[in-house]
Order: structure tokens, then C-alpha cells, then sequence
């Protein structure tokens, strides 16, 4: 079994054409249908059904493609780590994170790596935590920035403590404002927001589920003006007047121009981030170098 027919089996799985999986890998298509029998011979399985105008995956092919593809994840890792030892002068980092993350802590820890490490490329992606865990136990990531508890079942992880981060109520200035004034300033309780109408995330939004499990906790069914969102739809939204919505206090206060920020009476709500990687493969050094940073800051 070799690499380059691991990487011609998963262009084919992935485009479900012989021709275009050949362009993708820039080979010609008969060299690359030889070298997938090949591989079907090597296994003792056939990997596709093959039909006219239709390739579909069989069952050894379905149980193939995801060792496949973290194999040829941890391949390229292993080439960018040799590439990366002369001073961290070339390489990249894969760093996942969540939408609010990305807005609140990683502009000014990214804008500092940068400067210390201009030759390193960061390739960043935007997801919920339980898309970042999948994407991490595959193994195209190197980094997530998650919210604990990680989903269950989980990959086998490592994850490391940054913060502990209150969530705090938004609303557009000139609205109503939610909540009650007391002796420490207006605050809102979580039965407050039985009377609120909520701008609420997208399904698989870390926060989206802990506002809905927070105010099921207490007895109601939110209600919602618009659901659906990202956090600068979110926030837009809530800008526009359509409702109120929680969000980190992180992102209230470095987004929350235009909008009034109330705090949650205590016990409040919070999320806990953490810094995950795959416990069976180190991280590439840039990438243990960005969770130096992270962590530190």
C-alpha cells in the first residue's frame, strides 16, 4: 500500500469520478485507475462500484476513507515538521476555533505570532466544537479552541485550560432594557429572558445550546425573533433591534459598539475554552509554539 495510492483512492471517493479525481492529483486517468486496482488487488477488496456516470464508495471503501485520509493527514504533518525546524522561519499552522473565539481572543494572539513568526501560515477555521473535534480526530487540524465538555463520544484529546469566560445579555440601545435595576446596576436573570425575545445561533452553536439548556433549566421554551446565525449576524441583528441575544463578554466588549451590555445575575452563565489537540500525534513545533502563546496570554 502506498501513499500515492491512498491519495488517488481518496480523490476518487471525494470528486465520485475517475477523470476529475485524475485532474485534482494531476495524473493521467489511466495511471491512476491502474494504481487503484492495484490497491484493491493489495486489499483483497473492490473500493468502488463502478457504474456508468455513477462511482459510489463500497463497503471496505466507506471503512478505507477516513484511515486514508488521517494517514494522509499525519504524512504532510510529518513533511511541514522537518520543513519547520530551521527557526520556524517556514510552516503553517491549522488552528480551528469558534466564531466568537475568533472575534474576541485570537485577533491580537494571531497578530503577535505573526509578527514573531512571519514566514508561518495560519490557516484558520470557523466551527462549532463538535465539527472542531471531528476535524481534529482526523487529523486536518492542529489546533481547536473549544468550549468544555467536549462531545461525547470523543476522540482520544488533550486539552488544556484558557479561560473561563462569563456570558453577558445584548440589546440594541434605544430597545427596552432587559432585565431589573438593583443595588449593583441592572442585571437580567435567566427567567428574564422568558419575556425576551432572543436572536439565537445557528443548530451546533456552543451557545445556542447552553442559553437553551440554561432557560429549559428554569422552566420555559425561548422565544425566538431570528435564529440561524453567525456571531456578527447575531450581533447585527440584535443592533437592528430584532431582540436580545447572550453572547461572551470577550466578544460584548470588543463587538458590542452600538449595543447595551447587561450582565447575568449570579449565578450567571459561563464557558469554560480549552486548547485541544490529538493525544496520539504531537503537534507540528509552530503549532506547539501558538499554544505557548495562547496559553501565556
Amino acid at each position: 500500500m502506498q501513499f500515492q495510492q491512498l491519495q488517488y483512492f481518496v480523490a476518487v471517493a471525494e470528486t465520485r469520478h475517475f477523470t476529475r479525481a485524475a485532474e485534482l492529483v494531476h495524473v493521467a486517468q489511466p495511471s491512476l485507475s491502474q494504481q487503484i486496482k492495484a490497491l484493491e488487488r493489495e486489499l483483497g477488496a473492490d473500493l468502488f462500484l463502478r457504474a456508468r456516470g455513477n462511482i459510489t464508495l463500497t463497503d471496505a471503501g466507506e471503512a478505507l476513507l477516513p484511515l486514508a485520509r488521517r494517514i494522509l493527514a499525519d504524512a504532510d504533518t510529518a513533511r511541514y515538521e522537518v520543513q519547520e525546524l530551521v527557526q520556524l522561519r517556514r510552516g503553517r499552522v491549522r488552528l480551528g476555533a469558534t466564531p466568537s473565539l475568533c472575534t474576541g481572543l485570537l485577533p491580537d494572539v494571531l497578530r503577535a505570532f505573526h509578527d514573531r513568526y512571519p514566514g508561518i501560515q495560519l490557516l484558520i477555521e470557523e466551527g462549532g466544537s463538535h465539527d472542531l473535534v471531528r476535524e481534529l480526530a482526523r487529523g486536518a487540524l492542529d489546533l481547536a479552541l473549544v468550549v468544555l465538555p467536549l462531545p461525547t463520544p470523543a476522540p482520544a484529546l488533550t486539552t488544556v485550560e484558557l479561560l473561563r469566560e462569563d456570558l453577558v445579555v445584548v440589546s440594541a440601545p434605544e430597545a427596552r432594557a432587559p432585565g431589573a435595576s438593583g443595588a449593583g446596576g441592572r442585571v437580567v436573570r435567566i427567567a428574564d429572558l422568558e419575556s425576551e425575545r432572543l436572536v439565537m445561533f445557528r443548530h451546533g452553536y456552543d451557545l445556542r445550546e447552553l442559553t437553551v439548556a440554561a432557560c429549559r433549566a428554569e422552566g420555559f421554551e425561548p422565544d425566538f425573533a431570528v435564529e440561524g446565525g453567525e456571531m456578527d449576524a447575531v450581533l447585527g441583528f440584535v443592533r437592528a433591534g430584532l431582540g436580545v441575544a447572550v453572547v461572551p463578554r470577550m466578544v460584548a466588549t470588543r463587538s458590542g459598539r452600538g449595543l447595551r451590555v447587561t450582565p447575568l445575575a449570579r449565578p450567571g452563565l459561563h464557558r469554560t475554552i480549552a486548547l485541544a489537540h490529538r493525544s496520539d500525534v504531537a503537534p507540528p513545533r509552530a503549532a506547539r509554539e501558538l499554544q505557548r502563546m495562547l496559553v501565556e496570554r
